[in-house]
């Protein structure tokens, strides 16, 4: 059985914002801050304030604590062992040597996206409904985010 994530996003959705809300002041205490380099990259890809993105070096994405959520996450493929960037709000979690400027203007792109939808309340709707709609790889956030990525700094 598929997980529809479309019928569940009623019921995961504020479970969704409460996780990611959290996982963002956690960043956001422990994460360090750009150097002046990602600022430019940062800067490069439309972010307004990189100057309060935190990344936090992580061994994996940390999964959600409840059932519902996890599930989700897992089923959809929007955490789990293939992935390696997840950017929430102006906080980003990156696993160990996968800090690469392609993944990081990647994540960036994402930080100027939570800012022109205004926080992570108003972005975590439209972002899980494109994938619910039309998935991962089609979704129009994402890419966006792909063909804002730079290869080279």
């Amino acid at each position: 059985m598929t997980f529809n994530l479309l019928a569940a996003l009623p019921i995961i959705l504020p479970k969704a914002v409460a996780w990611a809300e959290e996982q963002s002041a956690l960043i956001a205490q422990n994460g360090q801050p750009l150097d002046v380099s990602l600022v430019g990259i940062a800067q490069r890809v439309g972010v307004s304030r990189p100057d309060q993105i935190r990344i936090l070096e992580v061994p994996q994405l940390p999964l959600p604590g409840d059932p519902e959520l996890r599930q989700a996450a897992l089923s959809t493929g929007l955490l789990g062992p293939g992935m390696v960037g997840l950017t929430l709000g102006y906080s980003i979690y990156i696993c160990h040597g996968h800090g690469t400027v392609r993944l990081l203007s990647h994540e960036f792109r994402h930080v100027y996206q939570y800012e022109s939808a205004g926080s992570i309340a108003s972005f975590l709707p439209v972002y899980l409904g494109q994938i619910a709609t039309v998935g991962y790889q089609r979704a129009p956030l994402e890419v966006d985010a792909r063909a804002h990525e730079i290869h080279h700094a």
